[in-house]
């Protein structure tokens, strides 16, 4: 419908400034833009990755489903084995957060689920972390403490009543 105009390659450390400024303003919908045109012109940029991905995981609570996928599919363009773990914890940390804030039934159990999803990713970017980087364990803390503070639980084994013959 409409041909998007190419960003200069010049512009694109004040724009990735800006894609910054709007995730702090909790207008995610803006800095996803701006990463798409950054990437348009500069596909490897890690700082677009990055952002893209926060911005992505966002919207989650209230944005359309697809973020969750658009986001995932982010993760393999990532350089290193660490920013693949640490970033697939942070999308399975981030739905975790969104399920929570839902109030749809079953949602604590598949909150719990995402969490230690989260906390595996998370201990495997630990291992793979460079030294004094200890970003992977404090968000591992984080989700241990989501899953203390809410007292979450993993969804019940599905019991079923035995089918009484006659």
């Amino acid at each position: 419908m409409f041909e998007l105009k190419t960003l200069s390659p010049e512009a694109i450390d004040r724009s990735l400034e800006k894609a910054e400024r709007y995730r702090l303003l909790n207008e995610p919908e803006e800095a996803e833009s701006i990463c798409l045109d950054v990437l348009a012109v500069a596909p490897d940029n890690r700082q677009a990755l990055v952002t893209l991905l926060l911005a992505l995981t966002d919207q989650f609570p209230r944005g359309p489903a697809e973020c969750i996928r658009r986001a995932q599919e982010l993760v393999p363009r990532f350089d290193g084995e660490y920013d693949r773990a640490y970033y697939a914890g942070i999308i399975c940390e981030r739905r975790a957060n969104a399920r929570l804030s839902g109030q749809a039934a079953g949602s604590q159990a598949v909150a719990y689920d995402l969490y230690r999803q989260a906390m595996r990713w998370y201990e495997r970017a630990e291992e793979l972390s460079p030294y004094g980087n200890e970003d992977a364990l404090l968000r591992w803390n984080t989700c241990a403490r989501q899953i203390m503070r809410h007292k979450l639980v993993p969804a019940a084994e599905d019991v079923r009543e035995p089918i009484l013959s006659e």
